[in-house]
């Protein structure tokens, strides 16, 4: 896969287990509710950093935290941010639940107008207003690989606005989540085989952690 990204010159992002293995580190960053999910996350990390070649290793070292993209439509510039946790901290756990005051307030420390993240697998999207009025997105984006929404395809966001596109309307930003189906069972039957622990087939196979 990371050949894959490398030879395409896809812009990427790190995130917190290419972090981990970029650092050959042990740990992903992951926040594990129970010793059985770390003793888990444990094995993956160590089978990840026993497979991947040294050139790879270092590209992840080289992956920015952020990316942001400054556009201008009309007069208007807007700023869409795209992090892997938050803007913050890589592995910060940003879940639906989370207070609108408080995703308001981080996107306004990081000039977002338009935030893009992931970290916890499930999708979500919130139209926030600010005090003045004016409104910002705050989208998580779900998975490609390993969805923990119960939905086992994988997930994408495409964002999507017209000419004359006007934030402080809630509808100007047309934000689309894409499910694409792929051969789920191959996928799990491949961990099945691999040294890496069952349970992350069957996570696949219910598209849960």
């Amino acid at each position: 896969m990371i050949e894959t990204i490398r030879s395409k010159g896809i812009p990427v992002i790190a995130g917190n287990y290419d972090q981990g293995v970029g650092l050959k580190s042990d740990d992903c960053g992951c926040a594990y509710k129970t010793d059985e999910d770390k003793a888990l996350g444990a094995e993956s990390i160590a089978f990840t950093n026993k497979m991947i070649s040294d050139d790879n290793r270092s590209y992840l070292r080289s992956l920015p935290a952020h990316l942001r993209i400054e556009f201008g439509v009309n007069t208007d510039p807007y700023h869409l941010l795209l992090v892997h946790g938050s803007p913050r901290k890589i592995n910060e756990y940003l879940y639906e639940d989370r207070t609108d005051k408080s995703i308001n307030r981080m996107m306004e420390n990081a000039g977002a107008d338009i935030m893009a993240f992931g970290h916890t697998h499930k999708p979500w999207h919130k139209v926030l207003e600010n005090d003045d009025g004016t409104l910002r997105h705050a989208i998580n984006i779900g998975s490609v690989g390993k969805p923990k929404d119960g939905d086992p395809r994988a997930c994408y966001v495409m964002l999507e606005w017209e000419d004359d596109l006007d934030l402080n309307d809630p509808d100007g930003l047309d934000v689309t989540f894409v499910r694409v189906e792929y051969d789920v069972e191959k996928a799990a039957k491949a961990v099945e085989e691999s040294p890496l622990p069952d349970a992350f087939a069957d996570m696949l196979r219910k598209g849960e952690s």
